[in-house]
């Protein structure tokens, strides 16, 4: 009697014994794997640096006595430089509007409303692959697997042969499809609801920021208001050592 050699039932030689096409969706799936965790760790160190900054904001323009302090304490932190700016932009457009504090409270709030929203979907770049894994990765994995059995019962038809040792191998090989397809998608998952949760609290900062710049609008022009009824006469977007006097 011939002795049979042994079967190996390792991971990489059932991808070596594959067909072509359960090869190929090992390959698609293992490539999906790769990418959940490379943007996993990106997005992770791209949103833990925006938590520094925009904790470093909010104390800026926490301190800060006026607008044009707050936009000089901004200067080199992006989203909060940039609302500052708008504010600043829509307060100079409006100069030529009398008495008008209320109209440019609310202007000023869509301004940053648009820049927070903005703001919003930046955040949430990059995450919408891994729902798309997440969600396609065990189906993508059982058409491997329907497609590896398939190829094993024809190939049993073909020889003739109903040995569990003809038919484990190929029914092994379309399984390790099901299990890589798991393999991408759980991750993938688990990786979107988290980076969704620390979005969701670099916006809920972002919103902070928004409030904050209000505040010292709000300031500024009460600031303003006091000035002209005090019989000085102050402009909306006046030079900034007339604002500076204001905030004095």
């Amino acid at each position: 009697m011939t002795d049979l050699a042994p079967i190996s039932f390792s991971p990489w030689e059932m991808f070596l014994n594959a067909g072509p096409v359960v090869r190929c969706v090992m390959i698609l799936l293992a490539v999906a794997s790769l990418l959940t965790w490379t943007i996993f760790i990106a997005k992770s160190l791209e949103l833990l640096r925006l938590r520094m900054k925009l904790t470093k904001a909010e104390q800026t323009l926490e301190q800060a006595n006026t607008l044009d302090l707050g936009e000089e304490g901004t200067r080199q932190n992006g989203i909060a430089h940039t609302l500052v700016m708008a504010a600043e932009t829509e307060r100079a457009r409006s100069q030529d509007i009398p008495d008008d504090s209320d109209g440019l409270k609310e202007r000023i709030v869509l301004h940053l409303e648009r820049l927070e929203a903005a703001e919003g979907r930046k955040l949430m770049r990059g995450t919408g692959v891994l729902a798309t894994i997440g969600a396609t990765s065990p189906f993508i994995g059982l058409f491997g697997t329907v497609w590896g059995i398939m190829t094993s019962f024809t190939g049993i038809a073909a020889s003739k042969a109903t040995s569990l040792a003809v038919v484990a191998p190929g029914i092994a090989e379309a399984l390790l499809a099901t299990a890589l397809g798991l393999v991408a998608a759980i991750p993938a998952v688990v990786i979107y609801n988290h980076l969704a949760r620390q979005t969701a609290s670099c916006r809920a900062q972002v919103a902070d920021l928004t409030s904050l710049v209000m505040r010292l609008v709000s300031r500024d022009l009460g600031r303003m208001q006091a000035l002209t009824a005090s019989g000085q006469v102050v402009r909306l977007g006046a030079s900034r050592d007339t604002r500076s006097v204001a905030g004095e």
